[in-house]
């Protein structure tokens, strides 16, 4: 059962994260929160001490759980990378693609210029990220499931893969919300492209590639 203060918590982030989505960051004053939710600025402040402060809690509220599943299927004792990688692309992408996300991202977008949020946000959010992936990455590399690389760079390759065919269109505000169908394509597609560069050859396929090397 929740306590008063949860609830009245939880009563100012859902107001703010309305009103953010509705006018942006810079337009939105803790005042027309207050207002908004039917508190005090006084009682508004004692949970969030700036507008910043409530402005990242939207975000995390709005991710964090999926955020910590997402990544909490790329399992290192899995046999099957590629599935692997497949399940965690279509995760991810249903997160950041998700009608909610997209604004939330939007918003961050039109403000990084203005202030540090940006910055807060990026360390939040893709560099908790890139540092899962890749460490996932290195184990796999360590296995011999995937090549020896830089897990780091590796990781990069791959969300920039998985993003290849919707990031445009979402910066330019061209893309709605992604069927599961063309989620699950895209992914595999990404996977697929991602496996040719980091996969492990077998000998067949090194001896096919030393051929074509050779004749070209």
């Amino acid at each position: 059962m929740r306590t008063k203060s949860e609830t009245r918590r939880q009563a100012i982030l859902k107001a703010a994260s309305e009103i953010f989505r509705e006018t942006g960051f810079e337009r939105t004053s803790m005042e027309t929160i207050c207002k908004h939710v039917g508190y005090s600025k006084a009682t508004l402040y004692s949970y969030f001490p700036s507008k910043e402060e409530l402005f990242l809690e939207v975000v995390m509220e709005a991710t964090e759980a999926e955020f910590q599943a997402n990544h909490a299927a790329l399992d290192p004792t899995t046999q099957d990378i590629k599935q692997a990688l497949n399940n965690f692309g279509i995760r991810l992408l249903t997160l950041l693609y998700s009608p909610q996300v997209q604004a939330v991202r939007r918003l961050v977008v039109s403000e990084a210029g203005r202030s540090d949020l940006g910055k807060k946000c990026f360390e939040l959010g893709p560099v908790r990220s890139q540092a899962a992936v890749a460490e996932f990455l290195h184990q796999a590399m360590e296995k011999g499931q995937l090549r020896r690389a830089n897990p780091h760079v590796a990781s990069l390759h791959l969300k920039g893969l998985l993003e290849a065919e919707w990031l445009d269109r979402f910066i330019f505000q061209m893309l709605g919300a992604l069927t599961a169908k063309e989620i699950t394509e895209s992914v595999d597609r990404a996977i697929s492209v991602f496996m040719a560069a980091y996969g492990v050859l077998d000998d067949a396929s090194k001896q096919a590639r030393t051929k074509g090397a050779g004749r070209g």
